[in-house]
């Protein structure tokens, strides 16, 4: 990374952990892009050219997020299917203490800022269905359909929909003060079982490579 793109990185890490900071403070919907940016050292402008808008802020690795399920079955090994794929992927971010899983007790005030904000919890069902969508042209064209086939979007959905179940589980538990590792033995049995029974209805689809 050269020192310019090192700079924008930082930059944007500081704009993210500033905005952060005052949501848990004092609630998403209480705080404004100015006080972020007063807060942050710079002007409004600049946090607009990393973030077009609040919600950016809060989701700030959601481009991350939006493309992981494709990403997944688009690098998965040679042989593997689709479910098993994401189910090994999923398993590996469990054990590994993945940040975007939101699995740790600090994670609770992010889970409980998006419960108490409606911005927010759009902005969470417009990701899951934008992830959603990615995965489904990943499907389209390994299968070699045509994008706008439904056959791929249907098995998307189904997917897509057992991940986010996933996560809303791992939030349940978080914001219930539950013990990290109670959830991640429960969330981890749920998984196995869960893609287990999924992977039994697709077998096959599309063709392991």
């Amino acid at each position: 990374m050269g020192l310019r793109e090192d700079k924008k990185h930082r930059t944007r890490a500081l704009l993210a952990d500033t905005a952060m900071g005052l949501f848990a403070e004092r609630g998403f919907e209480q705080v404004t892009v100015v006080e972020v940016a007063r807060a942050a050292g710079v002007s409004p402008n600049t946090v607009f050219n990393y973030f077009p808008t609040k919600e950016d802020l809060f989701f700030d690795r959601q481009d991350e997020v939006e493309g992981h399920l494709a990403r997944v079955v688009r690098e998965r090994p040679a042989g593997a299917s689709v479910v098993d794929a994401v189910r090994t992927d999923l398993l590996a971010g469990l054990d590994a203490g993945e940040p975007t899983y939101g699995l740790s007790p600090q994670a609770a005030v992010f889970w409980r800022l998006v419960a108490e904000s409606p911005a927010l919890r759009a902005r969470l069902l417009d990701l899951g269905e934008r992830a959603e969508r990615a995965l489904a042209a990943a499907l389209a064209e390994e299968a070699g359909t045509p994008a706008d086939a439904p056959l791929p979007r249907l098995v998307a959905g189904a997917i897509a929909g057992a991940h986010r179940a996933v996560f809303a589980e791992i939030r349940r538990g978080m914001v219930a003060g539950e013990p990290v590792d109670a959830v991640r033995t429960r969330v981890e049995a749920a998984v196995t079982a869960g893609f287990g029974l999924l992977g039994s209805g697709l077998a096959g689809w599309p063709p392991t490579r």
